[in-house]
């Protein structure tokens, strides 16, 4: 009889063991980022009821995730803004600081600079990039298929990303990214985004990092006739009124029409955001899926774009190139349903240098310890962070050196010309989110507390495209 039991108890603990070896690991979350390109904080409906331009499937992602209203870009224009993303550096220690020629590989990332792309095709995710990448060219260290991507399909320089109908785009073939031939009559986000959706079929079975860092709505402002219809009435005048033509200048095609084909071009956004996350639910991934949606920097005002129409700030100050909220605090609305709560609005301070740690806490993906960044997942979760940013911290040179720094509402801004004195604002968002009152005067042991954390906040840069050290004397 013991001998049967011991038998039994064997039997138990063997079909136990054989149970739990079959039962499979839960599935790693999905990523998908979204990044639009030049969108201005007013352009939502979700974040300005008040806009002309309808966005109804990125409002959807408000309705169902949670909306950050002081999100902040990794600067004001393209390339540092992707840097500081994609290696969770600020700018007082990225090594992009700046747009540049990717070509002599001025702009682009080196061999040393993870990304988190790379951090994540290690972590056993299958990586693809659909867009514009902007941080390094194809003969350069900062490549697409040496920076963690698997796919990719779509522009490398920033330059040619102006062109929406072009004769060539990028493309990684035989783990190399190189040119492939594009018909010049099709529209390029048709193509970007029909290869998105692709990538979204083909690895559904996969952990997947998919990164669209679609092209819209950045100048030049182009559109198929199809799509400007839709804001022109049936003689083929403006919808938005009467329109003052632009005239072609620099590398920016002539348009008749700059804000229709604006609108229309934040409308096809709207609509491929759409499509991207009707196939998530439509290939059963809705509950393992993440998706952000956010913009690389404020609003431009190039090739006839008119930021001060549209109310492209919304009730902020500045544009694209100002460190003023309007050039770099941005949208970013975050759905995954049964994951990040729905409908929940949260003004907690984080910026594009958080995205890196974020995602590798939600996806079990170690990241560096020396980084910028601190992971919000917390907040993603509707729960109060553990750690919070003592500040966060910009600089930006396109003629003037400029800096800014918020600590809490307080916010400083430096403007620094060579051989000229040195300009200081002082800002309490709190009471003043259209930074309409400069405090400087009368704080000044504010001024100078917050300048000289200013100050620690960044190290001389490693890129001698980027050192204004000349500048900052």
């Amino acid at each position: 009889m013991k001998h049967l039991l011991k038998a039994f108890i064997l039997v138990g603990i063997l079909f136990s063991g054989q149970t739990k070896a079959q039962t499979p690991k839960p599935k790693k979350p999905n990523i998908i980022f979204i990044l639009a390109d030049d969108l201005g904080y007013g352009n939502l409906t979700s974040y300005n009821k008040n806009s002309p331009i309808p966005t109804p499937n990125i409002d959807r992602l408000a309705k169902e995730g949670t909306k950050f209203t002081r999100f902040y870009s990794g600067s004001t224009v393209c390339a540092p803004s992707r840097c500081a993303l994609m290696t969770g550096y600020h700018m007082g220690h990225a090594y992009v600081r700046g747009n540049s020629k990717a070509k002599d590989g001025t702009g682009a990332l080196r061999a040393q600079d993870t990304t988190m792309a790379q951090r994540l095709q290690q972590n056993g995710y299958l990586t693809g990039m659909f867009g514009k990448w902007g941080l390094g060219d194809e003969e350069t260290q900062g490549a697409p298929h040496l920076k963690g991507f698997n796919e990719f399909y779509g522009y490398l320089d920033q330059a040619h990303a102006h062109d929406y109908y072009t004769n060539r785009l990028l493309e990684i073939r035989d783990n190399k990214t190189q040119a492939v031939k594009v018909d010049t009559t099709q529209y390029t986000q048709d193509l970007i985004v029909n290869k998105a959706l692709a990538f979204l079929k083909n690895h559904k079975e996969d952990p997947f990092f998919l990164y669209l860092p679609l092209t819209l709505p950045h100048a030049e402002l182009k559109v198929p006739k199809e799509l400007l219809k839709k804001f022109q009435n049936p003689d083929g005048t403006s919808k938005l009124g009467p329109e003052k033509p632009f005239k072609k200048l620099n590398n920016y095609d002539s348009q008749a029409q700059p804000h229709a084909a604006f609108a229309a071009m934040v409308s096809k956004l709207d609509g491929d955001v759409g499509k991207v996350v009707a196939l998530v639910k439509q290939l059963g991934l809705d509950d393992n899926t993440y998706i952000f949606f956010t913009s690389d920097n404020g609003p431009h005002k190039e090739g006839g774009g008119d930021p001060v129409f549209f109310n492209s700030s919304g009730p902020l100050k500045g544009v694209k190139r100002d460190l003023y909220e309007g050039g770099i605090r941005v949208p970013l609305l975050v759905r995954a349903p049964g994951r990040v709560p729905a409908g929940k609005v949260t003004d907690q301070p984080w910026a594009f240098w958080d995205i890196l740690p974020t995602v590798g806490q939600l996806t079990a993906t170690p990241v560096p310890a020396n980084i910028d960044g601190l992971s919000f997942t917390d907040a993603l979760a509707g729960k109060t962070p553990v750690k919070k940013h003592d500040y966060l911290y910009w600089q930006f040179k396109e003629g003037e050196l400029k800096e800014a720094l918020t600590q809490g509402y307080w916010k400083l801004i430096r403007f620094k010309d060579e051989g000229k004195p040195e300009v200081l604002e002082l800002y309490n968002l709190q009471n003043d989110l259209g930074e309409k009152n400069n405090l400087a005067a009368k704080n000044p042991a504010k001024v100078k507390e917050l300048k000289a954390l200013m100050t620690r906040a960044k190290t001389p840069s490693e890129n001698k495209t980027f050192d204004w050290a000349s500048v900052e004397q």
